[in-house]
């Protein structure tokens, strides 16, 4: 399943975020794929908010490679900008998060093969300096459940 969003401001673009943030179960994974600057970590705080966490919190990993943060489910927040190799993330204990947590991972076009079967990717698409597109992919059933019911939440 594909969708497609758009945004005007970053107000939006975290909107956008939070709705999908109060739909992710445990073990979602989210991948986000986009320009430095496109609005990743503005749409991450979006999902923290929807989560029940502090938007204010959080910031990009790329230095930490790894953020956790408590809310309604954990959000692992990574990035994989910095990341040469599958390996490196074995080093994170990134597998403790994948049944109790949702997973946000910036720059998940990086290294594709450490995304689990069952994932949403989100590419950003920077259009003006407010305006962005979001087009959602859902791969696998938790994926495509999770955009179904965005998508239905955005219906009047």
């Amino acid at each position: 399943m594909h969708e497609t969003f758009e945004t005007d401001d970053l107000a939006e673009t975290t909107i956008l975020g939070e709705r999908l943030g109060t739909l992710l179960e445990p073990g979602s994974v989210v991948a986000l794929i986009g320009e430095m600057g496109s609005g990743k970590t503005y749409f991450t705080k979006g999902i923290a908010r929807g989560l029940g966490i502090d938007p204010a919190e959080v910031v990009s990993p790329t230095f930490t490679l790894l953020n956790v943060h408590r809310g309604r489910l954990p959000l692992c927040h990574l990035d994989f900008y910095r990341l040469e190799r599958v390996e490196e993330l074995e080093e994170l204990g990134l597998e403790a998060w994948y049944d109790e947590g949702v997973i946000v991972i910036e720059w998940a076009d990086r290294i594709p093969e450490a995304l689990p079967a069952d994932h949403l990717e989100v590419t950003i698409s920077y259009l003006s300096p407010t305006h962005r597109r979001f087009d959602l992919q859902s791969h696998g059933p938790g994926g495509e459940r999770i955009l179904a019911r965005l998508c239905a939440k955005r219906r009047p």
